[in-house]
């Protein structure tokens, strides 16, 4: 099992013992590698100027790679951007709202999905809304809901407001298969908390977007969309980096074309220091054998430790606790070190790997007193 204790020496710089960072399903803090690699990042510009694209890339291929591990899936079907709405943008201006004006989702995605499908619909799109509780039954429910006029859906593999886990995602890909409608699925909190492979889970011809901002400690900037290997998408909002191996060609008339596997979705010029920063980490992750197995096992101990209850299959990285006073409580706690956030009336608690059960203790002493 991991040892937090050990693993704290690594976040220095966050300074994690010194206060008990319950933010895991936020921010979790970044090892002091990620420090040394985004210096790396300034030192090589200024030495290489414009060639240091070189490098950047090679950097993106290193953040591919780390996802693609934590996918079950290969770095090739991995495209890469700033942030998961750039990339939903483009999933979403690929697909045919012409001829399959409606989009299925549920009512518990995050505001990334909920903000965007909300202003479709102001424009027209059928966007069908499932409701997301209870999360045991909405893949079922949302396999009834897809017909021939869907063109996609949308939906988390665990919901973002209280860690809810969704099964039988494959039941929703199969539904799509039938009618032809494409699957998109929100990966952000399940990856590197809870192991989500897409072979297992019958996800194959899935889309999966996520990012490294939470589990994986990579900091912003570093999202990521996995297609299926035989996508035909092509993207209505698309940037020049599509076609960043084809530049020594004059510009064509006619049809636009699109670069190869990850470029399809490619955007434009992008801060590749977030990439020298999440290549570093995914590194350290490796290094240190911290698996999402490893890191789920952790995880649910941690959990039971912060609710007191025996250890739950169904839910994800943190712990989501009613409290009409949520902001109150929120405020207080951080007033004696102790870092939580809360939507609405509800707090949530997210431990991480490099929080020990001595932080816990303390935090849930502080919890039951507020």
């Amino acid at each position: 099992m991991i040892n937090p204790e050990e693993l704290a020496k690594h976040y220095t710089r966050f300074r994690v013992t010194e206060r008990i960072l319950l933010t895991g399903h936020s921010h979790q803090a970044w090892p002091d590698v990620a420090f040394e690699a985004q210096q790396q990042a300034w030192l090589d510009t200024a030495e290489h100027v414009d060639d240091v694209w070189d490098l950047a890339f090679q950097k993106a291929n290193d953040v591919r790679r780390g996802f693609a591990r934590l996918l079950d899936d290969t770095p090739e079907r991995i495209a890469l951007a700033e942030n998961t709405h750039e990339l939903v943008v483009r999933f979403l201006s690929a697909l045919p709202l012409r001829k399959r004006p409606q989009v299925v989702t549920t009512d518990g995605e995050f505001h990334t999905i909920r903000r965007q499908l909300d202003r479709l619909a102001e424009e027209g799109i059928e966007v069908i809304k499932v409701p997301a509780m209870p999360a045991s039954t909405l893949a079922e429910r949302l396999a009834i809901s897809v017909d021939d006029r869907t063109a996609a859906v949308l939906v988390s593999a665990v919901l973002y407001a209280n860690a809810h886990i969704v099964p039988h995602l494959r039941l929703v890909q199969e539904a799509c298969d039938r009618v032809g409608a494409e699957l998109l699925v929100d990966a952000y909190h399940a990856l590197n908390v809870v192991p989500f492979s897409l072979i297992e889970e019958g996800l194959q011809r899935a889309y999966v977007v996520g990012g490294g901002y939470k589990y994986c400690q990579l900091g912003p900037g570093n999202a990521f969309l996995r297609f299926p290997l035989d996508t035909g998408l092509r993207p209505v909002v698309t940037g020049w980096f599509s076609e960043f191996t084809d530049l020594s060609r004059p510009a064509a008339g006619g049809r636009v074309t699109y670069g190869p596997g990850p470029a399809r979705f490619a955007g434009a010029t992008y801060d590749y220091t977030s990439h020298y920063r999440a290549a570093a980490v995914f590194k350290f992750f490796e290094e240190q054998k911290l698996t999402p197995q490893k890191l789920r096992e952790l995880n649910q101990h941690q959990i039971e430790m912060l609710s007191g209850r025996a250890r739950n299959d169904a839910i994800g990285g943190f712990l989501a606790i009613p409290e009409p006073r949520a902001a109150k409580v929120q405020r207080s706690l951080r007033r004696q070190g102790i870092w939580t956030d809360y939507r609405g009336d509800v707090l949530r608690v997210g431990p991480a790997p490099y929080v020990t059960d001595a932080q816990l203790r303390t935090a849930v002493a502080a919890l039951r007193a507020a």
